[in-house]
């Protein structure tokens, strides 16, 4: 549909006509909001049954998977772009480093400030994050295998607009 086609429809259908994306949207919320939790705490639950030897917390995954997707990240962008305190994110670096996961390297930003840092993930820390991505991909792939053919079908073509919907919730939150 062309800009200004949509209004026009919606013109056309009469001043008390909510459009389908209004009452879509509208209705598809609350519920959307719930399957998302839902979602998530079954992907916990099943990740921990499925690896119970990584031994990692979902905080400390996310914390590692952050590093990954921003290799040289300070500490403090690393607790704004997750949204935790400093000392939260301090204390789950500490643990973190001190069990190989996470590499600190002196900054090269500052040379007045010492405490300035850049965190890189050690092999260890790289191996654990693509262990969790492989125990989440396989649960997603059995979880798949396990529904009707249409209920596939709609999940891939669902995908684009999933993606697009994580997009704006993260820009929400920057």
């Amino acid at each position: 549909m062309r800009s200004g086609e949509g209004d026009l429809a919606r013109q056309q259908a009469g001043p008390g006509h909510v459009g389908a994306d209004q009452a879509g949207g509208e209705q598809i919320g609350p519920e959307l909001a719930d399957i998302v939790s839902r979602l998530r705490r079954a992907m916990r639950r099943a990740a921990r049954a499925a690896d119970p030897a990584l031994g990692l917390s979902v905080a400390q995954l996310e914390l590692l998977s952050c590093i990954t997707e921003h290799p040289g990240i300070r500490p403090s962008q690393l607790a704004r772009m997750l949204r935790l305190a400093p000392s939260s994110v301090a204390t789950l670096l500490g643990g973190l480093q001190s069990a190989g996961y996470v590499m600190r390297t002196p900054g090269a930003d500052s040379d007045s400030d010492r405490r300035t840092v850049s965190l890189d993930l050690s092999e260890a820390g790289a191996q654990a994050v693509s262990r969790w991505h492989q125990v989440n991909e396989d649960i997603i792939q059995a979880a798949l295998a396990a529904l009707p053919h249409r209920d596939r079908a709609a999940l891939r073509d669902a995908a684009p607009a999933l993606r697009d919907l994580t997009a704006s919730i993260d820009a929400q939150a920057d």
